[in-house]
């Protein structure tokens, strides 16, 4: 029997709405990072899953809250789901990074696997350990649905590993996740098939401004 993952990143916060590298610190959500995860729990009302699971870090709890709340689920909590530590580059941009040192920020750009930033965890290593959470997941509730609220560079890099995409493209491939976006997995005992990408909970603004009849 094969699990549906359900894969979101958490909400917005105060560093990433001015795409600062946020990775083991724990960073705070803004009010549109609250909205979002609200509009996470609204579309888990309406597209029911058997459990929710997220990170240990509070960005990605309080987000899958407003979903646990509309289920009345109590969430899991899994360490191999934290987000990627980042090393010298934790709360800075990478432009300020390439101030610094443009050299190393040139490594990092042209193949981040081979040349992560200083002081920051393998990205093999942590592709390798978020994977095999969503794998431990995916075989704990077999033929289940399942949510679960994570982080944007552990989530690419998961992706990458289960679906045979070279790690050092997850930059160019994944250019990022949507905050409270939806991706849809199918695993199976041996196999993952991707059925669903960044698929927004609610309807965008401007697209829905933008559509005609």
């Amino acid at each position: 029997m094969s699990t549906t993952l359900l894969l979101a990143r958490h909400g917005q916060t105060v560093w990433h709405a001015e795409n600062r590298y946020a990775g083991v610190s724990d960073v705070a959500l803004t009010d549109t990072g609250r909205a979002q995860a609200e509009a996470l729990g609204r579309w888990a009302a309406a597209h029911p899953v058997d459990a929710v699971w997220t990170s240990t870090v509070s960005r990605a709890v309080l987000t899958a809250e407003p979903a646990c709340r509309a289920l009345r689920l109590a969430p899991h909590r899994e360490p191999g789901l934290r987000e990627c530590d980042f090393g010298v580059v934790e709360g800075r941009t990478l432009a300020e990074f390439a101030e610094q040192d443009p050299e190393a920020a040139a490594a990092f750009r042209a193949d981040p696997v081979a040349h992560p930033f200083p002081g920051a965890e393998d990205p093999r290593a942590a592709a390798d350990r978020g994977a095999a959470a969503l794998r431990r997941i995916a075989a704990a509730h077999e033929g289940g649905r399942v949510l679960v609220v994570a982080h944007n560079t552990l989530l690419r890099l998961v992706l990458c590993r289960l679906l045979s995409i070279p790690l050092a493209d997850y930059r160019r491939v994944l250019p990022r996740l949507r905050n409270a976006a939806v991706t849809e997995l199918r695993v199976d005992a041996g196999s993952v098939g991707l059925l669903s990408l960044n698929v927004p909970c609610e309807e965008e603004p401007a697209r829905a401004a933008g559509r005609t009849a």
